[in-house]
């Protein structure tokens, strides 16, 4: 059964509200930008160390100079998305041996979400958004689970969605984003790797300002912006490391202070990034969306080809022997508790868990009361959907109750159900 952090406070310092965030950026000079990457990888920014990730590309000298000034020995992350140049695999090991990093860490694709859905290894042509997917944000995400955040490359000029970037913002994933270079331009980059000796990138001298993996890389022409030769004559313009649920690049979003936060997991009330799909809604392009058992069941093929992150909802009734092994496909499940006295909740769990091996997300939703957050611990829940306020301030102190009658023993356990005569209580 998966372990769970629900009934263990958050004893770590929280993430920076929006008003330190404010201060946090008024501290530096808009072109500090090695100020900016000492603070994020040493300083006190988030409950968690801040991640070096690099592409490695053109412009990754100048960062990576950075950080081989403040800590040689940083980890720096590597998207090895199978797809690269020889050449960017070349400049890796010139970078390493040029500054003396000693810790780059490769970070791959699931091998079996590329044989499932880019056997082939074309996927880059029909659809580029699910490559990237595969291949760079899940490696990524699951990367930084141990981290509060990580250090982009991005810069205001590379493209208009990207002119407003600050040095550090808080994305919707609750991840402080650092962005040490946000206000350098193309002559402040050149200044610097002139000014350091810094090795260029061996395809930028022949037209390739922004380079990423080479299927969908190619030379910027003259008066094109610097990020042009990437998915040239596609309706895409970034990987999606940078994206937030919605679609859109994530910039530091004051409403997620607003919006009440319901989801309870790893011992704290967290934005929660998903959401229930919509009625009449196109199942092709999902994700981070819950689909109800029925849905999924008159859908399954169309469902399964998404590689996308995608979550199921069980209601009281449905049938999760039918669902079986296929659970394992989900990234969350919620099981709904509609009312204090439907218990089916928890046999699902079980089920779920115990039965079938499931050992992603799931969570509880509805009128969830402070005394049944401890069935939900023992029966697999690892995150809880709570409306109600009391429950909420319990879970916030962690003042909840332990379970000490039960009518059934988990799992293999020596726990003897309540009710039991003392002659029939053998031990195993």
């Amino acid at each position: 059964m998966a372990s769970s952090n629900l009934a263990h406070a958050q004893t770590a310092k929280p993430r920076p509200t929006d008003l330190e965030l404010v201060a946090l950026n008024g501290m530096f000079d808009e072109k500090d930008g090695l100020s900016v990457l000492r603070h994020a990888l040493t300083g006190d920014v988030s409950p968690a160390p801040i991640a070096m990730v690099s592409s490695f590309g053109a412009d990754s000298s100048v960062l990576l100079h950075m950080v081989a000034q403040i800590n040689p020995h940083q980890e720096v992350l590597f998207l090895e998305t199978g797809k690269h140049f020889a050449e960017t695999l070349e400049y890796i090991e010139i970078m390493k041996k040029h500054l003396g990093l000693t810790n780059v860490r490769f970070l791959e694709p699931d091998t079996k979400d590329v044989e499932r859905f880019d056997a082939k290894g074309d996927l880059w042509k029909s659809d580029p958004d699910s490559c990237c997917h595969i291949r760079k944000t899940e490696p990524l995400d699951t990367a930084l689970k141990t981290y509060g955040g990580w250090v982009t490359g991005r810069k205001r000029f590379q493209t208009n969605d990207r002119g407003v970037l600050p040095h550090f913002e808080l994305t919707t994933d609750e991840r402080v984003k650092v962005n040490p270079l946000a206000y350098w331009d193309n002559d402040d980059v050149a200044a610097y790797r002139q000014e350091h000796g810094l090795p260029a990138h061996p395809l930028f001298l022949k037209g390739f300002l922004s380079i990423g993996c080479e299927p969908c890389t190619s030379i910027v022409k003259e008066g094109e912006d610097p990020r042009s030769g990437r998915w040239r004559g596609k309706d895409k313009t970034e990987c999606g490391i940078h994206f937030d649920v919605s679609g859109k690049i994530a910039h530091p979003t004051v409403e997620i202070g607003q919006k009440p936060m319901n989801l309870f997991k790893d011992g704290a009330f967290v934005a929660d990034l998903w959401r229930d799909l919509k009625e009449d809604e196109a199942l092709h392009d999902l994700h981070h969306v819950h689909v109800p058992l029925s849905v999924y069941v008159a859908n399954k093929a169309e469902i399964d080809a998404n590689p996308r992150d995608l979550g199921l909802i069980l209601a009281p009734g449905d049938d999760v022997d039918a669902l079986g092994e296929d659970a394992k496909r989900f990234t969350s499940i919620v099981v709904e508790f509609p009312a204090f006295t439907d218990g089916r909740g928890y046999s699902y769990a079980r089920l779920l868990r115990e039965r079938y091996g499931y050992e992603n997300e799931l969570r509880a939703r509805g009128d969830i009361l402070t005394d049944q957050v401890a069935y939900f611990l023992r029966c697999g829940f690892d995150a809880l959907t709570v409306q109600n306020e009391a429950t909420k301030k319990a879970l916030q102190e962690n003042d909840l109750g332990s379970v000490t009658l039960f009518m059934q023993p988990i799992g293999a356990s020596q726990e003897v159900p309540v009710g039991t005569r003392p002659f029939l209580r053998r031990a195993k």
